[in-house]
């Protein structure tokens, strides 16, 4: 995953075509535009877990494409705990509570919706981590797995938001 993400940040600092090209992949199921094939292809792994790995490959290129800032160990629970602090607003919440929810099929047009509002608010995250969690998530057999990562990001969600009202209750002290 960070092999993957480092070929990323390199191919957005040299070809803005590839990166076109996978922001527009984001409007089709992941996997499925050839014109991104060049760029994903090589990470894919051999076996038998192999779709769900695709297509969270592509969908993470897709997504790192719209908003290429790399944060690490910012999971996108901890990046959206700042983003509901930053704009002041339960909607966020909402939007993430959402999120949890969703199935494998649903999960990437939720996740472009996420990345996309920590876009306007300039929050990076950490690909890496992403990766590894749709790669879990996109298995549509896997529903414990699923759910642990539910559990993890509902508590670093809730736990970035904690903190951060902590820190802003001692510097109003």
């Amino acid at each position: 995953a960070v092999r993957f993400v480092t070929y990323l940040k390199g191919l957005a600092a040299r070809d803005r075509g590839a990166m076109a090209a996978l922001r527009r992949s984001l409007g089709r199921p992941p996997g499925s535009d050839p014109a991104v094939y060049p760029v994903v292809e090589r990470f894919v792994p051999d076996g038998h877990d192999l779709d769900a790995r695709r297509r969270a490959l592509y969908l993470i290129a897709g997504l790192f494409a719209l908003h290429p800032v790399q944060a690490d160990g910012v999971s996108l629970a901890r990046a959206f705990g700042r983003l509901m602090l930053q704009r002041q607003s339960d909607s966020v919440e909402k939007r993430f509570i959402a999120l949890l929810s969703v199935d494998d099929d649903q999960l990437p047009n939720f996740l472009r919706q996420a990345v996309t509002l920590l876009a306007a608010d300039h929050i990076g995250l950490d690909y890496a981590a992403l990766l590894d969690d749709a790669g879990v998530w996109m298995r549509p057999w896997a529903s414990e797995a699923r759910d642990r990562v539910r559990q993890r990001w509902a508590r670093d969600f809730y736990r970035a938001v904690a903190v951060a009202a902590e820190d802003e209750s001692a510097s109003a002290d």
